[in-house]
């Protein structure tokens, strides 16, 4: 799929937004997924409730590049466009309770936006802009095979 001269993956039995294909889930705390899309992700398995550590552990081992943040997070934002300008892209996962920001941000031993690479904690923005300028960021996402092509 092209579009604007850019790489675009989609997920299977998803159409692509005009904006690009952005995958982004809303994490609310209760049971059954109520109306939750499920794009190779499970947001509640079978209804169960998941503790949020539980639930954090699972979707970074669901999906190769996961970022954690709050809504309209602007550094989370910057962090996707990174990994598009480089052929990935990334799942992002919106927390809305405290509970789920502590896990995530435990997880990644930093503070939301929290991002995964192949389930291992990358850090936040600053931590990304690391792997990016030491020449490291392209060979992880194509060992993890998060790169399209």
């Amino acid at each position: 799929m092209q579009g604007g001269g850019g790489v675009s993956c989609a997920v299977a039995g998803e159409a692509p937004s005009p904006a690009g294909p952005h995958h982004h889930h809303h994490l609310a705390g209760g049971g059954g997924g109520g109306g939750a899309r499920r794009l190779g992700l499970t947001i509640d398995p079978a209804g169960d409730v998941e503790a949020p550590a539980e639930r954090i552990g699972r979707l970074v081992r669901e999906s190769p590049v996961v970022i954690f943040a709050r809504r309209g997070c602007c550094m989370c934002h910057v962090m996707r466009r990174l990994l598009a300008a480089v052929g990935a892209h990334a799942t992002v996962i919106e927390l809305e309770e405290a509970a789920e920001e502590a896990a995530a941000s435990a997880a990644a031993a930093a503070a939301v936006p929290a991002l995964f690479v192949g389930g291992a904690p990358v850090g936040g923005l600053d931590g990304l802009m690391g792997l990016h300028l030491s020449g490291r960021l392209v060979p992880r996402l194509r060992e993890v095979g998060a790169l399209c092509g």
